[in-house]
């Protein structure tokens, strides 16, 4: 079994961003609609069936519901830009309010009022 991650095309992560009621989404054809809403609803032992056959949405659809910057992720994707931090433009994350005003961790943390951190 590999344990690489299947790639994301843009037009599976603006489907899953339209899905998941994100900005940038698109709405899919019924089949695959279908699909990702299967995809968010299923337990463990059928997103591991489904993923057989469906590994990029399955891979989405995880991003989207599990991971912290998942959907600043699929936004990145969707529209081919990397997800920067508004404040100091660093690529790193994990992000804070992404993924509309994106800020990466040092610079979401709030700063004590006397000034030193």
């Amino acid at each position: 079994m590999s344990t690489s991650s299947p790639t994301i095309p843009p037009e599976t992560a603006r489907h899953v961003l339209w899905t998941f009621a994100c900005d940038g989404g698109y709405q899919p054809g019924s089949f695959t609609q279908k699909l990702l809403e299967l995809l968010a609803a299923a337990d463990v032992v059928n997103t591991a069936r489904l993923a057989a056959a469906f590994p990029a949405e399955t891979e989405a659809v995880r991003m989207a519901k599990d991971d912290r910057d998942g959907i600043a992720k699929l936004t990145a994707i969707a529209t081919g830009r990397p997800i920067r931090c508004v404040r100091c433009g660093d690529e790193d994350g994990p992000f804070a309010g992404a993924p509309r005003q994106p800020l990466c961790e040092p610079c979401a943390r709030p700063m004590p009022l006397d000034g030193v951190a």
